[in-house]
């Protein structure tokens, strides 16, 4: 079941949202100023930040706030790459210090323009954190590392709680959405995580994109054959006109039928909704696979 798009274009009904109200929100956002931090809640236009930050949780994003590709579903800006920031990692690790919060996202932009691309940065973030928060549970939702392993072997060392990698889309439409990227990539990064060191291994996928029931169903199957243990599934929302356009509104009650597809093939946890995203709820996701 979905919804074909019509030229008025307005959003179905369970695709609103209400605007943030709760006090913590515009504390998070005084705090995110303050140490001059970025947030993949802000810079893609994510529609769960007023849900997510009223509840007192958001996704820290590391390495700046300009991406070295140009993923057309994305609205993280693409431009000139800056040095990394030596000192983000401990002011990520002091501003979370002053929260009260049990579970810490942290995701970061593409930097291929960087010899490692940003993994030593990586470590440093989470060792910061594990200093300063030593019962945070920590979700590190990285990069491909452009299929280089080593790199992504690098960020399994430090021993996040949970190591995500989105796969983003079904294998046909990925050259279209994440020219930069590979399928093969992805798959092999959340392999790396699952045998190297074991970690609980997350991903997530859009849907609305013209992609096939069959084709969602195989990169189900694909994730679970490399130790893939959760899975996001939500709708994409075109950020601007530049960005792809969406194909299609997928029906909640589908979103519900791709969740028990999924679990039937292996996955341990299926998140899925129209307004789902990749760290929502990530500490409930982590909980339902045992993660205390």
């Amino acid at each position: 079941m979905s919804t074909k798009l019509n030229k008025s274009r307005r959003l179905p009904e369970w695709l609103k949202v209400q605007l943030p109200k709760n006090r913590k929100f515009f504390q998070l956002k005084s705090l995110v100023e303050k140490y001059n931090l970025n947030t993949v809640c802000e810079s893609a236009s994510c529609p769960n930040i007023g849900t997510c930050w009223d509840a007192g949780t958001l996704t820290f994003m590391i390495l700046g706030d300009t991406c070295s590709r140009a993923c057309r579903f994305c609205d993280v800006a693409t431009g000139n790459m800056l040095a990394p920031d030596l000192d983000e990692p401990s002011r990520i690790a002091e501003t979370l210090s002053k929260l009260d919060l049990r579970y810490a996202v942290i995701t970061s932009v593409d930097r291929d323009d960087l010899i490692d691309g940003g993994a030593e940065h990586w470590v440093k973030t989470i060792q910061s954190i594990r200093v300063r928060c030593p019962q945070m549970k920590i979700e590190t939702l990285i990069p491909d590392f452009q299929g280089k392993m080593g790199l992504v072997e690098k960020i399994c060392m430090a021993v996040p709680d949970v190591l995500a990698h989105n796969l983003e889309t079904v294998e046909s439409l990925q050259n279209r959405l994440r020219p930069q990227c590979r399928y093969s990539w992805s798959l092999d990064t959340l392999r790396t995580a699952a045998t190297k060191k074991n970690l609980i291994v997350k991903s997530s996928l859009m849907l609305g994109l013209g992609e096939r029931e069959e084709e969602v169903v195989r990169s189900m199957k694909d994730l679970v054959g490399v130790g893939c243990q959760i899975l996001s599934l939500g709708q994409y929302l075109r950020p601007s006109p530049r960005h792809l356009e969406v194909v299609e509104f997928i029906h909640p009650d589908k979103f519900s039928e791709y969740k028990d597809i999924g679990e039937s093939l292996g996955l341990k946890h299926v998140e899925a909704g129209p307004l789902v995203r990749s760290s929502y709820l990530a500490d409930k996701q982590a909980k339902a696979v045992g993660l205390g």
